[in-house]
C-alpha cells in the first residue's frame, strides 16, 4: 500500500481547491491547474488538508485493492505537484557548452545557435516562459511540473552532450562522462 496516502496534502494560504466527481482544480497566486482522474480514488477535504483515499465502492476482489492503492499514491503526488506549482512554480536550468553555441530571446521565442546552418527557434507552449540569464544558460519556468520537464527535455534534444568532447546542451549540474578518442 502506498505510504503517501497516510498523510494529508497540506494546503497553504491563498490556495483554493475545488473537487468535482472526476476533476480537481487548484487555484493559487501563480495560476490555475486542472486535472481529471479515474474513479479509483476519492478526495476528501478536512481541516488538516486534502486526503486522498481509496474508493471502496469499486473494490471487488483482492487484486483490485492493490491496483487502487497504486492509483492513490500516484494521484497524491499529482495533486501535491499541482499545489506546489500554483504557489512556488517549477523551473529547469540548462547549460550550453561549446564554442559558438549560444541562446537568446526574441520576444517570447528562444533562439539558439547550436552549430547548425540555421538558428533553432523554440516557441514556448502556453504556461511556459524562457529566461536567458547568460548566452550559455537557459531557464525554463512554469507552474505545470510535467510541462516544464518536457519542454526542457525537448530543448536538450536539439544538441545532446557528445561523450567525446562534452559539447551540447545539458541540465545544470549534470555530469557527462567523457570518453577517450582514437589515438594515432
Amino acid at each position: 500500500m502506498s505510504r503517501l496516502i497516510k498523510k494529508p496534502i497540506e494546503i497553504p494560504k491563498g490556495v483554493e481547491i475545488k473537487i468535482s466527481e472526476d476533476t480537481v482544480t487548484v487555484k493559487g497566486p501563480k495560476g490555475e491547474l486542472k486535472e481529471s482522474f479515474l474513479p479509483y480514488v476519492k478526495f476528501e477535504m478536512r481541516e488538516d488538508g486534502l486526503w486522498v483515499l481509496p474508493n471502496t465502492d469499486i473494490v471487488r476482489r483482492k487484486s483490485d485493492h492493490r491496483k487502487i492503492a497504486m492509483f492513490c499514491g500516484t494521484y497524491w503526488s499529482l495533486v501535491r505537484n499541482m499545489v506546489v506549482g500554483v504557489t512556488q512554480g517549477y523551473q529547469k536550468e540548462l547549460e550550453i557548452i561549446g564554442v559558438g553555441y549560444r541562446a537568446q530571446l526574441q520576444g517570447k521565442k528562444l533562439v539558439m545557435n547550436l552549430g547548425f546552418a540555421h538558428p533553432v527557434e523554440v516557441e514556448p507552449p502556453e504556461g511556459i516562459t524562457f529566461e536567458v540569464p547568460a548566452p550559455n544558460a537557459i531557464v525554463v519556468k512554469g507552474i505545470n511540473k510535467y510541462l516544464v520537464g518536457q519542454v526542457a527535455a525537448n530543448i536538450r534534444r536539439w544538441r545532446e552532450p557528445i561523450v567525446y568532447s562534452g559539447k551540447g546542451i545539458r541540465y545544470k549540474g549534470e555530469y557527462v562522462r567523457t570518453k577517450v578518442g582514437k589515438k594515432v
